[in-house]
């Protein structure tokens, strides 16, 4: 019998625990803290900058399952910050693209990737044996699902979200923290009403920082050292040389939130979801969101004007970039000509107007 055949589940254990050397040195992971990650399991909603450093550092930490999901293909100009991809998987779905370079990386990890919309008919089913949820998103819509959603199913989840050269972050735990919904009391910002990455731009450096420490506080919560997260809202402004943390201590019982007080969950139920529509014989798609503000045209003029053609009168504003057409009402309703795919134009309405 050959010394390979020979070993029992302890030097399985221990062989297995050799490539985290240095992790386990870390006296508050350890051994323990190291055999924990490897029987853990977490989901990364949306695998772009965020995402995609996120999935890459937990991989690298052992952490035994990542399922991640995304709806969107990689773009030349994703890989500035995107750490996951390079210029040969132009065009390839990013979840797909993950799972494989991750499949290199550590060949430990089981990989699961998923190329869907996160919405309220399955946010729930891919949060399933999950232990933390991980955002990478580009809306606050869909970080609002996630909170509905991981606070309805007890599960912990750890928000970011960067502009320029600036980032927040923020662990939620669901029954002893204060949640998104208890920050954010009146809801998602209304759309418009603020810059995104293609108007603003966007840092790697602060990429990277925010999803580092949104993996550090997942590493904790995973390695059985939940008491050691952050009840801080940690705000970052790089360029200008700035971290504001902000307590969060008490916050959840001051504002009794509707979401983790009064257990109410508007988003999952899919009161507050956009509708869509493919229109048929147009090459367009039509989003609605009934429960939202009216769009400010005059302003959302002003802020698209330096990303391509804008037209606008009292009643619509129309937006030319690439080879789409966006049409916007004060309704906020929109309509995306130039493509059928209902994921893309969700994509552009998020990419140009936000939300």
């Amino acid at each position: 019998m050959n010394q390979a055949s020979s070993k029992g589940p302890a030097d399985a254990a221990q062989d297995r625990l050799a490539r985290y050397a240095k992790q386990v040195r870390f006296a508050a992971v350890g051994e323990e803290g190291q055999l924990r990650l490897g029987r853990s399991s977490a989901l990364i909603v949306g695998c772009g900058a965020l995402g995609s450093v996120t999935a890459n550092t937990l991989a690298r930490a052992g952490v035994g399952r990542l399922r991640i999901v995304d709806r969107d293909f990689v773009e030349l100009d994703n890989l500035q910050r995107q750490v996951l991809y390079t210029e040969a998987d132009v065009g390839e779905p990013k979840a797909v693209v993950a799972c494989q370079k991750i499949a290199a990386i550590n060949g430990q990890v089981t990989c699961e990737p998923v190329v869907t919309d996160v919405d309220f008919t399955n946010i729930e089913s891919l949060i399933e044996s999950c232990d933390v949820v991980l955002d990478g998103t580009d809306n606050f819509e869909t970080r609002f699902l996630i909170n509905d959603a991981c606070v309805k199913q007890g599960v912990p989840w750890v928000y970011g979200g960067c502009l320029g050269a600036e980032g927040q972050t923020m662990t939620i735990r669901p029954g002893k923290t204060a949640c998104l919904h208890c920050l954010m009391l009146d809801g998602p910002p209304p759309p418009g009403t603020s810059a995104t990455c293609d108007s603003a731009g966007i840092l790697a450096s602060i990429i990277n920082v925010i999803a580092s420490i949104q993996s550090l506080e997942a590493i904790k919560l995973l390695s059985g050292n939940a008491e050691a997260t952050s009840d801080q809202l940690q705000v970052f402004d790089l360029w200008g040389n700035r971290h504001q943390p902000i307590a969060l201590a008490g916050l959840r019982e001051r504002v009794d939130c509707p979401t983790c007080q009064q257990r109410q969950f508007p988003w999952l139920s899919g009161d507050l979801a956009g509708h869509t529509a493919v229109l048929c014989g147009r090459n367009a798609v039509q989003l609605s969101f009934p429960a939202r503000p009216p769009l400010d045209l005059a302003r959302l003029a002003e802020q698209l004007s330096p990303l391509g053609r804008v037209v606008r009168n009292p009643f619509l504003l129309r937006f030319e970039v690439d080879s789409f057409t966006i049409t916007l009402f004060p309704d906020s309703r929109a309509i995306i000509n130039g493509t059928e795919d209902v994921a893309l134009a969700k994509r552009l309405y998020a990419q140009y107007i936000g939300a």
